[in-house]
């Protein structure tokens, strides 16, 4: 069993539970305790996703249920969907400056990054506008993250810029202000993907997409670093596209 899919059990374990031992989580997980501990101890991800009380009990920062509680600890902006909506956009400009600060995010804007950030907002607001004709409020109960950071290692960081989270999946969407296809952008949508696994856990299926904002009427599929593996783009207009792919709403009877 490899690593990451060792750590994805380990942390489901953790953060569905009440507090549990490394005996514990090794009979619930049929694992050896050394190799609980081990993972416990070694891996980087867990150290800041879980945390050990005075009793030796490992408990769950991000709760693998919805709401997602904590999941705030690690984004610049988290909230539901219709909480979002009834946000100015200075308001909630206001809100992500203040998360990215105490996420350790940078916010100097020598780079255009506010500009960024608008764009990004308002391409999540005509998400919505079209969801909600679509499909009704239902999407208003899915939770958004803005901002999303966490470390890996010393060297790797996962910076994901949208969460969408619904009841079943969660959309991690990269966001470009550009009108053509990088391969490296899709890459760089793709790479977060086995670490939110572990972050969701496996209740929840995490896909990934790439969203360029300088592009109209836009949606195809584009291979991941030359592999047979494929991951959704669009133009913000059409991001609908990447949900109706997978919550399949856009499909008529029969």
């Amino acid at each position: 069993m490899n690593g990451e899919r060792l750590e994805r059990r380990v942390c489901a374990a953790i953060c569905q539970g009440d507090g549990l031992k490394a005996r514990e989580i090794a009979g619930l997980l049929d694992l050896d305790r050394s190799t609980v501990n081990r993972i416990l101890y070694a891996s980087p991800l867990l150290k800041e996703l879980c945390y050990q009380d005075r009793d030796y009990r490992w408990h769950g920062i991000i709760r693998q249920e919805r709401p997602h509680a904590g999941l705030f600890e690690f984004c610049g902006y988290y909230s539901r969907v219709d909480e979002f909506l009834d946000l100015t956009e200075e308001a909630w400009m206001a809100r992500l400056v203040e998360g990215c600060q105490r996420v350790g995010r940078s916010v100097s804007d020598s780079r255009g990054l506010f500009h960024s950030f608008r764009d990004c907002r308002a391409q999540m607001v005509r998400l919505f506008t079209d969801l909600l004709d679509m499909i009704g409020d239902s999407c208003l109960g899915w939770e958004i993250a803005f901002e999303f950071r966490l470390k890996r290692s010393r060297r790797v960081r996962i910076y994901a810029d949208v969460l969408v989270i619904t009841e079943d999946r969660v959309f991690s969407l990269e966001f470009k202000m550009k009108d053509a296809v990088d391969p490296e952008d899709v890459s760089q949508a793709a790479k977060y993907c086995p670490y939110l696994e572990i972050v969701f856990g496996p209740d929840y299926e995490v896909l990934p997409a790439l969203v360029l904002t300088g592009g109209r009427e836009y949606f195809d599929f584009a291979s991941i670093g030359g592999s047979d593996f494929i991951l959704p783009v669009c133009s913000g207009d059409m991001l609908f596209n990447v949900f109706d792919e997978y919550l399949g709403f856009l499909s008529g009877p029969g």
